[in-house]
């Protein structure tokens, strides 16, 4: 049987990019409903953008497939469309399950347009600050992937980190120079197993990165999982088109068991390959690898924002807007400081902070989910202040989005423009507001917001009733799918 030809042009790679996490490490900067692919922690763009961007070039890369949480999908789309990138699918998880089953759905699809298509297994929160390392290493896996290894991206070790796996490096893989074979992978060691890792040479960590043929990964997923691949396949065969998204069977997918691709599948598989890189890769763990990844003054701190630090060491220090942070006579800490929440710790137990967020969870409060920033598929919200029986917000409405029609049963609402010009439909009137102009929705009246102009609208809006929650709304029309 003749070999796949590396060079063709049917050999272009379709990324597969995973956008499913939920954001506890990084919290409270990174939350469910807000997680960390989508903020900006290095640069102006979020860190789904720059994966996005990384894989742009149409020369090599096809348009992205993003597997991601339903609740997100808004934002995925918003993020692609700002960086100027069109997936080719948004594919959306009915629940949580890892990576193996993510990637089975990426796999379906990739070998939907041809069997034996690379896919590049991408997670969207990644952190690489050489991305023409990032490029030659692809370069260097794509003859290996079209022949059939599963190549994984061993990433060169900086220190005797026990918060990754690590890849045994073995011999050379001769139909494709700079790839190696896997002798082995190793779980997470512990410190003094890791300090000799590095002090014998020839290990990586496994940073998650994958290229593989989407024939293969699926023929071994059959082999190794079988409940995984039928379960995706029904979900596969049973998904909806809503809106631009992809929306899979939840049943049937819900079916799969909740398995990552390492252990699915690269641990077990004799195909296993590495391409060893330094490409500047963090996974961004925690709060103490920001630290690491961000610039320091001369005592070490990394500092973010209206922050003032006087006898201040090894630190790292974040204020967001509209905060300001001081700090006198500490060294190596943690401190972020977001509109709700003040958060502090120790750098060494920076990977504690999911307890944190359990706390919160337990508590019953809002702030382990969502920010006082609240982001909607028209643009968003702000709380700015809550009394008993008021709420302030501040509502920016995107250029050409609309609000939902819709009344509240147990709230009034005053809106008074700030900027931009609202359509406002009001009952049975619908009309325009201006700067500085202001109208009242009284309670029990369908109403709706509209930003038909170029530039986005923002407003301030009172709320004022017995109950002010996001769940007293009742839509009548919505055209993102929500009524």
């Amino acid at each position: 049987m003749a070999q796949p030809d590396p060079s063709s042009s049917s050999h272009l790679i379709q990324p597969v990019i995973l956008s499913g996490g939920s954001g506890t490490r990084l919290w409270p900067l990174s939350r469910e409903a807000y997680p960390k692919q989508f903020l900006p922690l290095s640069g102006d763009k979020s860190l789904l953008q720059q994966t996005l961007l990384r894989v742009a070039d149409s020369a090599r890369f096809m348009p992205p497939v993003i597997v991601c949480n339903a609740e997100h999908r808004f934002m995925v789309a918003e993020q692609s469309r700002a960086v100027g990138v069109t997936p080719a699918a948004i594919v959306l998880e009915p629940a949580a399950r890892n990576t193996a089953p993510a990637v089975a759905i990426g796999a379906m699809m990739a070998a939907a347009g041809g069997p034996n298509r690379p896919i590049l297994v991408l997670p969207s929160d990644h952190l690489i600050r050489r991305p023409d390392a990032f490029q030659a290493a692809i370069a260097r896996a794509t003859p290996a992937a079209v022949l059939g290894s599963f190549v994984t991206f061993g990433i060169a070790p900086t220190a005797p980190d026990t918060g990754y796996g690590y890849i045994k490096i073995g011999a050379a893989l001769p139909s494709a120079p700079g790839c190696h074979v896997v002798e082995r992978f190793v779980e997470k060691p512990d410190l003094a197993r890791a300090r000799q890792f590095l002090a014998d040479g020839g290990y990586a960590w496994n940073g998650g990165i994958f290229l593989l043929r989407a024939d293969l990964y699926l023929g071994e997923l059959k082999q190794f999982e079988p409940a995984i691949i039928e379960a995706c396949a029904a979900a596969f065969k049973g998904a909806t088109r809503d809106l631009d998204f992809i929306r899979l069977d939840g049943e049937a997918f819900g079916r799969s068991p909740s398995k990552s691709i390492d252990y699915a599948v690269m641990e077990r598989t004799q195909r296993a390959a590495t391409v060893p890189v330094d490409m500047g890769w963090s996974d961004i763990g925690s709060w103490d690898a920001l630290h690491e990844q961000t610039a320091m003054d001369a005592q070490g701190n990394a500092l973010v924002g209206d922050v003032l630090v006087e006898d201040t060491k090894g630190s790292y220090v974040r204020a967001e807007p509209g905060v300001m942070v001081a700090t006198l006579g500490v060294e190596d800490l943690v401190v972020v400081a977001t509109g709700d929440v003040v958060m502090v710790t120790r750098r060494d137990r920076a990977q504690d902070v999911k307890k944190l967020v359990e706390r919160v969870k337990a508590s019953g409060r809002s702030e382990a989910a969502t920010h006082a920033k609240v982001f909607r598929p028209w643009g968003y919200y702000e709380t700015v202040n809550v009394g008993e029986r008021h709420q302030v917000k501040h509502i920016q409405v995107l250029p050409g989005r609309a609000l939902s029609l819709q009344k509240h049963n147990k709230r009034a609402e005053h809106w008074v423009v700030v900027r931009g010009v609202a359509r406002v439909t009001r009952g049975n009137d619908v009309f325009e507001l201006c700067e500085n102009q202001s109208t009242y929705i009284p309670l029990g009246v369908r109403h709706r917001l509209e930003n038909t102009g170029s530039d986005p609208l923002h407003l301030i809006e009172v709320q004022s009733g017995s109950y002010l929650g996001e769940d007293d709304i009742e839509r009548f029309e919505d055209k993102y799918g929500r009524a």
